[in-house]
């Protein structure tokens, strides 16, 4: 019965076009990807020549490139087209601080990174296994001045108070959108869950605009089309604040919503799967500081391999036991919310000697001293955590494809031994590929 209700909605709401979205469930699901501008150049992939409409740095694909090597290298990101579409509304600038309230798997997050330069972004994954699958999409795509954050939206409100310029809320929802992905969204559709994510999506958007400093940008999104989940929590939103002004998306793909919104929706009939996107504006207010905490001076053992390893070096460090951390903006303290990453995982500083990290050899836009390139055949093997036989300075080095690193290893002059940790490896009968 629920199901025939859900499609009963969809031709009230669709109309002529109802039919167009019934025979688009059959058509298989749009796979892309983004390409990462932090580390590599459209030029690098000219083989593509399907761009998206919802991003210039997006494309559609019609095969799994999991294994790619430059997906390896973080140097593009898995991620249906219009899924893009919310952080282009966003228009993040590169000095921006933001926050992303439901940020996993990390599709959105590493897209807003990808604009920031000397900004910073919070991250934040209520659930936890979720949030550990952001942190390493996060450390893959190489984001430096960034915290990963698992909290409740409450929680982290209590902490910044009108400080972001711009706040991503893509809302949990009752994911209509994902019917043709995941049969459980049309399984477990009802009117109930549909009421219960609308409540949800008002409070989270109550705590978003407690932390929006004035002039600061809020973009809400759904994967739903549930008028409910979508213009209905927008016009409360709009009506329980009068200092906040809807914008236009200033965008031509998709469609205008309804109700008379200027907001932006996407149908399958519109080049990607289901996405609600609206733009919203603090006219006015105080504004708030970020809580910073006080510096630490880094460790003569930790500066001298960071020298000897980096042609430039953080700004900031924070330095948690034998653990250093490094970003290049000031550390923000985050009082009693969990905080999963901060800066980037530099290394460790172990009797007298430091031991770099994965996520140190992964960073964007670290230029790195020592690294060396190796073949297709050679990053196969290094992935499934072998030795390499190949000559090089002594000590620690990026090891890179095409010159972007995917790990790194310690070479004594004639080998490099394997530093992958054994979690990022390659399974037995997986491999890296072109195809």
């Amino acid at each position: 019965m629920s199901q025939e209700m859900y499609f009963s909605r969809m031709k009230e709401l669709l109309q002529e076009e109802y039919n167009d979205y019934i025979d688009s469930l059959s058509m298989p699901l749009y796979r892309g990807m983004r390409v990462n501008l932090k580390k590599a150049k459209l030029e690098e992939f000219d083989h593509l020549d399907r761009p998206s409409k919802f991003c210039k740095e997006s494309y559609y694909v019609d095969k799994p490139l999991g294994n790619h090597p430059l997906h390896i290298c973080g140097c593009f990101y898995l991620q249906e087209p219009s899924a893009s579409s919310a952080v282009e509304i966003l228009n993040v600038k590169e000095d921006d601080y933001v926050l992303d309230l439901c940020a996993a798997p990390g599709g959105k997050s590493t897209q807003i990174a990808s604009h920031l330069k000397n900004g910073y972004l919070v991250s934040n994954e209520i659930d936890a296994k979720r949030a550990q699958i952001l942190l390493s999409n996060m450390e893959r795509m190489g984001v430096k001045n960034m915290a990963v954050t698992n909290t409740s939206v409450d929680k982290l409100a209590k902490v910044f108070g009108c400080c972001f310029d711009k706040i991503l809320v893509d809302a949990p929802c009752s994911g209509e959108g994902m019917i043709k992905k995941h049969d459980i969204a049309l399984n477990n559709w009802s009117i109930e869950n549909i009421e219960l994510c609308a409540s949800r999506q008002k409070e989270i958007l109550e705590h978003a605009y407690s932390m929006l400093k004035p002039g600061g940008i809020i973009v809400y999104s759904t994967c739903t089309y549930a008028l409910e989940e979508d213009e209905d929590v927008v016009l409360s939103f709009l009506e329980k604040h009068g200092d906040m002004e809807l914008l236009d998306p200033n965008v031509s793909w998709g469609r205008k919503g309804y109700k008379d919104l200027n907001v932006r929706r996407i149908f399958p009939m519109d080049g990607g799967e289901g996405h609600f996107i609206a733009k919203m504006q603090k006219k006015d207010g105080s504004i708030g500081k970020f809580p910073v905490l006080k510096g630490k001076k880094l460790d003569k053992v930790a500066e001298k391999f960071l020298s000897e390893q980096l042609h430039s070096l953080p700004a900031y460090y924070y330095v948690d036991k034998e653990r250093v951390y490094g970003m290049d903006v000031p550390f923000v303290d985050f009082k009693k919310v969990k905080v999963l990453r901060q800066g980037v995982y530099l290394g460790d500083v172990i009797k007298n000697r430091f031991e770099p990290s994965h996520s140190f050899y992964m960073v964007a836009d670290f230029d790195y001293k020592r690294k060396i390139d190796v073949s297709l055949e050679e990053m196969d093997r290094f992935m499934h955590g072998e030795v390499l036989q190949k000559e090089c300075d002594k000590g620690y080095v990026a090891v890179c494809y095409k010159g972007h690193p995917f790990g790194f290893g310690k070479s004594d002059g004639k080998q490099i031994k394997n530093k992958i940790p054994k979690g990022l490896r390659l399974l037995p009968n997986s491999h890296v590929n072109m195809e």
